[in-house]
């Protein structure tokens, strides 16, 4: 597989919700990104380029936290999330702990010395969605063996 090109296309991503006003707080306040078209049922945000689309689902129960381990951690399964760059990667980790946010792995660098070294958190908006935020020095380590 090869790196991604500089005209990677947006990709798109909807997901249950139980509460619009919930994630409209969480993804347009709380991780700044800009809301799109929305309705009564759904809301369209600007996930750093990438269209990720809240829907209501009524009766949702919280997403399952199942996982795997991965460099000695627990990593929620399912999840989506950006890779950003890491001066990035560090103010949105600054900015998140400052809230208080809960983390379900702090900010921290992991595979340190190893090939995919790479900065990563993980955390969960108000329905239960698990999110990984992650960066890389070096982009050219994102597929790395």
């Amino acid at each position: 597989m090869s790196l991604p090109s500089t005209s990677l296309r947006p990709f798109h991503l909807a997901f249950p919700v139980h509460d619009l006003a919930a994630a409209r707080a969480f993804y347009g306040e709380k991780l700044g990104c800009p809301e799109g078209r929305s309705s009564d049922e759904w809301i369209d945000f600007d996930f750093y380029g990438h269209q990720i689309v809240a829907h209501v689902v009524p009766g949702m129960a919280e997403a399952d936290r199942g996982g795997n381990a991965v460099d000695g951690h627990h990593v929620p399964v399912p999840h989506f999330g950006v890779v950003l760059k890491m001066a990035d990667w560090q103010a949105l980790a600054d900015r998140l702990t400052a809230a208080g946010t809960h983390f379900d792995i702090e900010p921290y660098v992991r595979f340190k010395g190893q090939p995919g070294e790479q900065a990563t958190m993980f955390f969960r908006d108000p329905s239960g969605n698990a999110i990984e935020i992650k960066a890389f020095e070096d982009l050219g380590q994102l597929f790395a063996k």
